[in-house]
């Protein structure tokens, strides 16, 4: 049976990524976008839009700009052959995923763990996180890694496909902008409250339905794993994914939680403050952290994202989602 061609460039995108990782050069799409937003936040509030209003602006601006860059960059490829505008697609696709080059980062701290180099762990721990790791020993690194493993599948993976799917590589664009504000605006502090509001409830927004997919997807992977609980996976993710702020990012950590039945979290600094002391899972599993609970989560992440491609190439296939066209 042949795919479609939209299933031929999901696979090659998938391909791409697991056997060089996210490529990185000086024009990377997510540079651009950071470096956009940069300019542009700057440009804003000098306009006096520091509030919610400036913050939407910023929103349509980005996504409306990074749409209509990558429509013309497209259309012109085409001009000359429809062939350049497949591989611009290829090349954009491969751009907007993070798969490999998420377990290679967490393989930098369990290979720090594991010649008890303190010191390195917590560098490479914080290449992951967005917290202080300064005072982290290293079961308090294994949690923020498992932690980081299970929230980027959705973010790094599973969100991008799934708007691939929908909507082709302008899907993966702007859930990729989208992603990218909140990241650097989407705080909770006096400076990003009401600027990095849009950017942080649209993220949310987006990421709703595919974060749920995560929680069933790793549950699924935990079933097949040898070593980890499918069952706990999909009653820790439905019953502890509460217990982080994040209306998201709770069903992908607990239900990492209840696949390795350990409990994540615990006291997290950042900039100097205890910002949570939470622990996420039940009460009498022990605490996580460890240097298998750190590759079994990167061996869950693989799997669950296999199990969404194969799910994508079906559908795609069935010629019954995608509203695009390649070429």
């Amino acid at each position: 049976m042949s795919f479609a061609p939209e299933g031929y460039l999901l696979f090659g995108i998938l391909i791409l990524d697991v056997v060089w990782g996210d490529p990185v050069y000086s024009l990377h799409p997510v540079r651009l976008i950071g470096l956009a937003c940069e300019k542009l936040e700057k440009l804003l509030r000098s306009l006096n839009g520091s509030g919610r209003l400036g913050g939407v602006l910023l929103c349509l601006l980005m996504v409306l700009g990074a749409a209509l860059m990558w429509k013309v960059v497209h259309s012109a490829l085409s001009y000359f052959h429809f062939s350049l505008a497949v591989i611009w697609e290829l090349y954009s696709g491969w751009s907007l995923l993070a798969g490999r080059d998420l377990i290679e980062h967490a393989r930098r701290v369990w290979n720090a763990v594991e010649k008890q180099d303190l010191q390195e762990c917590r560098e490479m721990t914080g290449m992951m996180v967005g917290r202080d790791t300064d005072s982290m020993d290293f079961s308090a690194s294994g949690r923020a890694v498992v932690e980081s493993l299970s929230e980027n599948l959705n973010d790094g993976m599973i969100a991008p496909l799934f708007y691939f799917i929908l909507f082709g590589i302008p899907g993966m664009l702007v859930y990729k902008v989208v992603n990218t504000l909140d990241s650097m605006v989407g705080y909770r502090n006096p400076r990003y409250l009401q600027f990095g509001w849009a950017s942080a409830r649209l993220d949310d927004l987006l990421n709703w339905l595919p974060a749920r997919l995560t929680w069933m997807l790793i549950s699924i992977a935990a079933v097949l794993h040898p070593q980890c609980c499918g069952r706990k996976a999909f009653s820790v993710g439905w019953n502890h994914h509460h217990g982080v702020s994040s209306p998201n990012a709770g069903w992908c950590e607990a239900t990492a939680a209840g696949a390795l039945r350990a409990r994540l979290c615990g006291p997290i600094w950042r900039e100097g403050k205890l910002a949570s002391q939470d622990w996420l899972g039940p009460l009498h599993f022990r605490e996580g952290g460890t240097v298998k609970d750190m590759r079994h989560t990167a061996e869950l992440t693989v799997m669950a994202t296999f199990l969404f491609g194969v799910c994508g190439l079906i559908l795609l296939q069935l010629h019954g989602l995608p509203i695009w066209e390649v070429g």
